[in-house]
């Protein structure tokens, strides 16, 4: 673990040498006071709660702006020939694998952690429900856990970061919309067994995220996401050494 912590904290360092994470937190919190404010229609509810307006949101904004975040975690040290040093580290491969998306993961929640005036908003309008308002920051903390390990996976395969974007916009899409009802819908015409259907939306982001949104923290749910990164990381520390077999 103590290899671990110290390539966390470089990489989480890391972050914050250049503007771009910078960039990256104000179009987050801009967009999060847009979604909320403007098209949440946060005004007319006439509810002091940040669900409908806030969270619900969140599912769909991460598609765009995870994979920004993930896109360089492998690409860009293929692409500058990096990845050479770093293997000839005293570090194993899984070390850095996992380093690498907890400083991701990390920077995604303090991120998220800055909307805090949000809650503090809503406090002072009213009384919301607390417990429903930290269970949906933590839900919407796991789905980033889910997207960036997705991420992380699809940019060690390219050196460029632009496809590794795409592609990780892709993936996390495909993930997404097995839960909405018109997709299923669609499934189900499509395949003739309902439990391959059931199957399918199980897979997906939205209907976890909303569950434990709801205040309804189910382990299954925790399961999930937590299976997903893991197996996720597998995959990334796989494609790693396959490359570097390359």
């Amino acid at each position: 673990m103590r290899n671990t912590i110290v390539l966390f904290k470089r990489e989480l360092a890391a972050y914050f040498t250049t503007p771009v994470a910078y960039v990256f937190i104000c179009i987050f919190l801009l967009l999060c006071g847009i979604l909320t404010f403007y098209l949440g229609g946060f005004y007319d509810r006439g509810e002091a709660t940040l669900g409908p307006s806030f969270f619900e949101y969140h599912p769909i904004l991460y598609i765009l702006l995870i994979p920004a975040i993930s896109m360089r975690l492998w690409a860009e040290e293929r692409k500058q020939g990096t990845i050479e040093l770093l293997m000839t580290l005293p570090v194993t491969l899984p070390q850095l694998v996992l380093s690498k998306f907890l400083a991701s993961w990390a920077f995604a929640g303090i991120a998220l952690a800055l909307t805090f005036p949000l809650w503090l908003t809503v406090n002072y309008l009213g009384d919301p429900d607390n417990g429903v308002i930290l269970a949906s920051y933590l839900a919407s903390w796991l789905m980033a856990g889910g997207y960036l390990a997705m991420g992380a996976c699809v940019s060690a395969i390219t050196k460029n970061q632009v496809i590794a974007f795409v592609l990780s916009v892709i993936v996390c899409l495909l993930f997404l919309i097995t839960g909405v009802p018109a997709v299923g819908d669609f499934l189900s015409g499509v395949i003739p067994s309902e439990t391959v259907v059931d199957a399918l939306r199980s897979f997906s982001f939205l209907s976890h995220f909303s569950s434990i949104a709801r205040g309804v923290i189910d382990v299954r749910d925790l399961v999930f996401f937590a299976s997903l990164i893991g197996v996720f990381l597998f995959m990334n520390a796989v494609v790693i050494e396959l490359k570097k077999a390359d």
